[in-house]
């Protein structure tokens, strides 16, 4: 059985000299090889997003729903950032 599917992509013009570009620079061997190298940045690019998702943003999302009163307004976070800058100046 076949492992692989051959698809018909259209890219934009840049894109697709950016494609042969590689190829001819002898940076992948074939076309087919640089879009699945891009498709596993894209994969590894979701799954980073993922895991802060899981680990950094719903926790700290879970602890202000339990405990709103630790909230800053976007007016207290303006104002702390604002003085942060003007001390490192």
């Amino acid at each position: 059985m076949r492992s692989t599917r051959q698809l018909s992509v259209t890219l934009p013009l840049e894109m697709a000299d950016q494609v042969k570009a590689r190829v001819a620079s002898g940076e992948y061997a074939s076309e087919s090889e640089v879009v699945r190298d891009g498709l596993r940045a894209l994969y590894a690019r979701e799954r980073a997003i993922t895991g802060w998702l899981r680990e950094d943003v719903a926790p700290i999302y879970d602890a202000m729903q339990a405990n709103p009163d630790r909230a800053l307004s976007a007016d207290d976070v303006r104002s702390s950032l604002a003085a942060a800058r003007t001390r490192s100046s």
